[in-house]
């Protein structure tokens, strides 16, 4: 599926047909060049969730946990994660993804490349590019 997103106006939209069309997969991978977008997403995603915090990139702690309630469903973490600092798989697993990864919880991961090799087989790839027009482009897998 691919979405246009001409505005920060209309994110939330998207957001909203993303979680519809991810189900019931609760692992989510964002890529895209730098400043295209994914952290910006990612911040959308956890308010339709109903994550209460200020959601903010994990990009020198690698991991942030929320907390969210959505009605009518139990309450839920969300792991937000970036892996742009990490160099090898190993430094992942160093860290503990395989826990991420094959959990209940939300898991939303940027920079999630050096993953393919451990992923689990049900989760939603994320493509963002920015356009000419500085509007974003997405590719949801």
């Amino acid at each position: 599926m691919e979405y246009q997103i001409p505005s920060l106006a209309a994110l939330d939209a998207v957001v909203a047909q993303v979680l519809e069309a991810s189900g019931t997969r609760r692992k989510l991978l964002f890529y895209g060049e730098i400043g295209a977008g994914k952290t910006t997403f990612i911040k959308a995603f956890c308010r339709a969730l109903g994550v209460q915090d200020t959601v903010t990139s994990p990009t020198f702690s690698l991991v942030n946990e929320y907390h969210y309630a959505i009605a009518d469903a139990p309450a839920g973490k969300v792991f937000h994660i970036d892996l742009y600092r990490l160099d090898s798989l190993q430094e992942a697993l160093d860290i503990g993804i395989e826990d991420y990864l094959y959990d209940d919880s939300y898991c939303l991961i940027e920079w999630a490349e050096l993953l393919e090799p451990i992923l689990p087989s049900e989760v939603v790839r994320i493509h963002i590019s920015p356009m000419e027009d500085s509007s974003r482009k997405l590719v949801l897998l």
